[in-house]
């Protein structure tokens, strides 16, 4: 039978749903466009209301569509979500657990043709073991880690996927050398992936390991949070070379009211202080960040130190996100709500505030040699990044998953 299969949300959700079409793959299911196929996957994602409204969008169109389709719901806005997606007739609807069983769950529904729904309302799980073998883009996922303990204020996360629970160490490696046969960049990625920890290795330990396999040329990091940046972790940046020079550290707001509000771990000069301890192990590398507007409480003063802090720090890019009530979480509760004109006012200004800052980093490359991954290849042209994740356009066609080298 075909399968299609469309993916929401973060690294995470795309390593899974690689997983997943793996598995069918290997037993005799195969790809097609979705007006081709038999069965339909949609992996979904809730962080926020928007990804919800999305998600749930698209399932209802699909299952208007397609009635005679083979459905398939899963993922994090089925478990947050279970009754609005309970009451659609979706044929088989699981949560975060279990999407390893792909394969047994549509051989059994078209045994039965009977619904399935599996939505586990534990937190407390075990790893759900994953292997992929390859990746079907030039820079490959490895998933590491899963759930989050951090509960903060603003994030449902932690209640739909589960406490902290980490891979096997010997099978992360092992899934990296295979990995690394036809990919020379490998991200590690999970939902708190700097949390990472098994039988006494953690994350620092991990990229050590990674960094002696010949074939790998790249290792990336999903995310990291400031405070997990222990000397442990600077030892590695100082000495792994295969380590990009890119960090992803989440800074959430540039105010020490609204940090604490948002039971984050750290304050702003702690987060400043870290900042330039990385950069005098590395000068350029790039660091990009998250930012939540908006969050209750945030008055404009406090939106105007997060601009000067991140000038002050100098990211290479922004994510910028208003703040969206989740409900269950503690931000949904609180009163001192900021008006969806003023969140959007703030996020213009900040995303204004990115622009300016990543230009202003790439510019610093101008004239320099660099080594491109290149990521695709048409109408004459590549496009690729570099170790910083500066993004690149070649003038010509060259293979895509090979490292070029060219001057900016």
């Amino acid at each position: 039978m075909r399968f299609y299969i469309y993916t929401f949300g973060c690294k995470v959700n795309n390593y899974e749903s690689n997983m997943m079409k793996e598995k069918l793959l290997h037993h005799n299911f195969s790809l097609a466009p979705l007006e081709d196929a038999d069965i339909f996957i949609i992996n979904t994602c809730t962080v926020t209301n928007t990804a919800d409204q999305k998600c749930l969008k698209l399932v209802r169109r699909l299952l208007k569509k397609y009635p005679d389709k083979i459905s398939v719901v899963v993922g994090c806005s089925t478990q947050n979500n279970f009754d609005k997606y309970a009451c659609l007739g979706i044929d088989i609807l699981l949560g975060n657990k279990d999407k390893t069983k792909i394969v047994e769950y549509l051989e059994e529904f078209l045994r039965t043709r009977k619904p399935i729904t599996n939505i586990s309302p534990k937190r407390s799980l075990e790893f759900e073991d994953m292997r992929l073998n390859d990746y079907d883009k030039a820079r490959a996922f490895l998933k590491i880690e899963d759930g989050c303990d951090n509960f903060c204020a603003y994030c449902i996360i932690p209640f739909v996927r589960g406490s902290v629970r980490s891979k096997n160490y010997a099978e992360v490696l092992a899934e990296a050398q295979d990995l690394a046969l036809k990919h020379k960049e490998i991200i590690l990625t999970g939902i708190h992936t700097g949390h990472y920890e098994d039988s006494g290795h953690d994350l620092s330990d991990l990229i050590s390991d990674l960094n002696v396999i010949s074939n790998l040329k790249r290792i990336r990091v999903s995310s990291i949070e400031v405070t997990e940046l222990n000397e442990k972790f600077m030892d590695v940046l100082r000495t792994c070379n295969k380590l990009v020079d890119h960090l992803h550290i989440p800074l959430q707001a540039g105010s020490d009211k609204i940090l604490k509000a948002m039971n984050r771990k750290y304050n702003v000069a702690y987060f400043k202080n870290k900042i330039k301890e990385i950069r005098a192990i590395r000068p350029d590398i790039a660091i990009t960040t998250d930012i939540i507007v908006g969050f209750p409480g945030e008055t404009e003063k406090d939106f105007l130190e997060t601009l000067k802090v991140s000038k002050e720090v100098g990211f290479s890019k922004i994510h910028v996100f208003p703040f969206s009530p989740r409900t269950g979480t503690a931000a949904a509760k609180m009163t001192d709500v900021v008006s969806d004109v003023e969140k959007k006012e703030r996020v213009k200004k900040l995303m204004a505030l990115s622009i300016e800052l990543e230009s202003a980093y790439f510019n610093k490359f101008k004239g320099q040699e660099v080594e491109v991954l290149v990521e695709k290849s048409e109408d004459g042209k590549s496009y690729g990044h570099t170790s910083n994740y500066l993004e690149v356009e070649i003038p010509e066609e060259l293979e895509v998953g090979n490292i070029y080298k060219r001057v900016l």
